[in-house]
């Protein structure tokens, strides 16, 4: 069975393109993938197809009403199956993460559910969504840039995805660390050579060689994740 992916947006033709390529147009093709985007004004009943109102108690910006969205979820759950897990897109979601993709790509149906405008009515929140999710520390005009991002990592983790099952082990974030440094031919360009290492033929030695060039490079980059490895690791 495909893995189920909705996305619930006001801005549909945002995502013509990006998703019919690479991998996830693969994936599509294959029938790895189920991915079907919905327009949340079809779960409007007026003339003007109104997702918005302005916030109580003032302020700017309008804020994304709940009737439409309840209707949009609860309808599409009855279409596509009661485990469908709702997703929240916002800044003010928990960072997106490789684990968090992973443990999404093990679900059978998500819905991401793009914010806009100055977000959510708070009852979305408590009481349609089962989590919200942010790529980063930003504001980006909505949420259908962070949908796609959530879709291409899930995706490339869906089995068959790849061409070879191992790639998705073997990147940045995988094992916690940025991914060490990689070279092709030819062995020389412009003075610059590959490593000798790598071209020893020893494959223990390589490996080695590797992780020692993969702690480094996290720690140099990424002090935030070199410091939680460093709390993660057994005492000894």
């Amino acid at each position: 069975m495909p893995m189920k992916i909705d996305v619930l947006t006001l801005f549909p033709g945002m995502f013509a393109g990006p998703l019919d390529e690479s991998i996830v147009g693969r994936a599509r093709t294959a029938g790895i993938l189920d991915l079907r985007i919905r327009n949340l004004r079809d779960w409007t009943h007026n003339r003007h197809k109104t997702v918005d109102d302005s916030p109580y108690g003032g302020g700017p910006g309008m804020v994304l009403k709940p009737e439409p969205l309840f209707e949009a979820v609860e309808a599409l759950k009855a279409e596509r199956g009661p485990e469908m897990k709702v997703i929240l897109t916002s800044p003010s979601g928990r960072m997106f993460t490789q684990e968090i993709a992973r443990n999404l790509a093990r679900e059978p149906s998500v819905l991401l559910v793009c914010g806009s405008y100055e977000g959510f009515d708070e009852r979305v929140r408590e009481h349609l969504a089962d989590d919200e999710l942010s790529i980063g520390d930003y504001v980006l005009t909505n949420g259908a840039l962070p949908a796609m991002v959530i879709i291409d990592a899930v995706t490339r983790l869906l089995p068959g995805a790849l061409g070879d099952e191992a790639s998705s082990e073997d990147e940045s974030f995988s094992h916690g660390l940025l991914e060490y440094p990689h070279y092709t031919r030819p062995v020389e360009f412009r003075g610059w050579r590959v490593p000798e290492i790598l071209q020893s033929g020893n494959h223990a030695t390589i490996e080695r060689w590797r992780r020692a060039q993969a702690m480094k490079r996290t720690a140099e980059r990424r002090p935030d994740l070199w410091e939680k490895l460093k709390w993660a690791r057994p005492a000894k």
